[in-house]
């Protein structure tokens, strides 16, 4: 792979866990200390690449099920590198009118912002640069496109697995939660320590423990327990927080393998 090269004060010496998942999906956005970290996890927990490339499906199986309830803005935080299917473009596709909010706090992404901000011309697109912790100015920020008195889709996908204090995390769900108007909708997942017939949780916490040695962005893998408590003030959707992999599949019979990736959709004053 030729690389490009990186954009002005990037640290391509050190991984970053945003590339490693977007190595993970297949994407060019990556360099070689993000291949080198993300080859030495895939040694460590192979299922990884398929948990990131489940993520992604889930994300799209979520955002066309909130089109169906009548969503039409989404609020998604930590947006990551953009991607194939990101928010916008699957919820566009099913109602052009959507309208989408990327809020990131990462030098990286912000290089990408004006990929992210390729909408169709009926909605709406754009990005602030911001902590998501300071859920005040965000939310100030984020209405200058979306209606806080009408329901949103608040994404937080593969985010708090980097908020390492557990209070911390649980707090920030809730200071965003009780500023939604009822009929939001919260779309979770989350990096999980499970430790079931199909999942290692030992493997799980060991890739976690080799992307931080090499220098990589701190990870705090949880169980499905800790992750359930996120929705506290929801009414969570049936099956509950489960693999990303099985989270409503497409077909209903569809029955593919777990990955150490779990996720949830729940619905405030539900």
């Amino acid at each position: 792979m030729q690389d490009e090269p990186p954009p002005p004060g990037i640290d391509t010496s050190v991984p970053h866990s945003a590339r490693i998942w977007d190595y993970w999906l297949g994407g060019r956005e990556n360099y070689p200390a993000d291949r080198e970290a993300g080859d030495a996890v895939l040694r460590v927990l192979p299922g990884i690449a398929a948990s990131a490339k489940a993520d992604r499906a889930f994300l799209g199986r979520a955002v066309r099920f909130l089109v169906r309830q009548g969503i039409g803005q989404f609020l998604d935080l930590g947006a990551g590198l953009p991607t194939v299917d990101n928010t916008h473009d699957v919820a566009q596709r099913v109602a052009p009118s959507s309208r989408i909010v990327y809020v990131d706090n990462d030098p990286l992404v912000l290089t990408h912002a004006r990929t992210l901000l390729r909408g169709a011309p009926e909605g709406a697109c754009d990005y602030i640069e911001a902590d998501i912790r300071d859920v005040g100015p965000v939310l100030e920020g984020a209405s200058r496109t979306l209606d806080f008195g009408r329901p949103v889709g608040l994404m937080l996908l593969g985010v708090l697995n980097h908020v390492l204090d557990d209070g911390e995390a649980e707090a920030l769900v809730a200071g965003f939660l009780e500023r939604l108007a009822p009929g939001s909708h919260l779309v979770l997942s989350h990096t999980c320590d499970a430790t079931t017939d199909e999942l290692d949780g030992e493997a799980m916490r060991r890739a976690v423990a080799e992307v931080m040695r090499r220098g990589g962005t701190p990870i705090r893998a949880r169980s499905p327990g800790e992750i359930e408590r996120f929705f506290t003030g929801t009414r969570l959707l049936e099956p509950g927080v489960v693999s990303c992999s099985r989270w409503r599949p497409d077909p209903p019979e569809r029955r593919d393998p777990e990955v150490p990736h779990f996720s949830g959709v729940g619905v405030v004053g539900a």
